[in-house]
């Protein structure tokens, strides 16, 4: 397995053949295999899936924002079922030009909904900001634990 490290930034390339897949409890919330990988400085990839691909009815967008130096204005999403309703997802609607390629595309938190790269579930990033994909072939340290607010 190609172990992956962290001290990089910038957009990654589209996967074709890696199969992602997002999912609450009790229902399918997105799937594709052209999702677009985008690595950051000391944060595990983060994974945006193609609008086309996601169950609309569970997810709706509210006024919360955030900005980010590198991509621009985060708009959010909370998954809203029976039983709940939390911030699960986000999205950059009017990316800077470097980060062009994620309009039309929605993230989503592995530690809210559970999220898939082929067979093995994702970890989430440590910290309840950011939103980092963790898998068996991330190798730290990264961003969002204690002492790393700063970095």
């Amino acid at each position: 397995a190609n172990r992956h490290p962290l001290w990089s930034r910038g957009l990654g390339d589209v996967y074709k053949r890696q199969h992602v897949r997002v999912e609450s409890r009790t229902r399918l919330i997105a799937e594709t295999s052209n999702s677009l990988r985008v690595l950051e400085t000391a944060s595990p990839p983060v994974y945006y899936l193609p609008h086309s691909s996601i169950d609309w009815t569970v997810l709706r967008k509210i006024e919360h924002s955030s900005w980010c130096e590198w991509k621009g204005l985060a708009s959010y999403f909370v998954y809203c079922d029976d039983e709940i309703e939390v911030i699960a997802g986000w999205s950059y609607e009017d990316p800077s030009d470097d980060f062009e390629l994620l309009n039309g595309h929605v993230s989503f938190y592995p530690g809210v909904l559970n999220c898939f790269l082929d067979t093995e579930m994702v970890r989430p990033q440590p910290g309840k900001f950011y939103g980092g994909w963790v898998t068996k072939d991330i190798l730290g340290p990264f961003k969002g634990g204690a002492g790393t607010h700063y970095w």
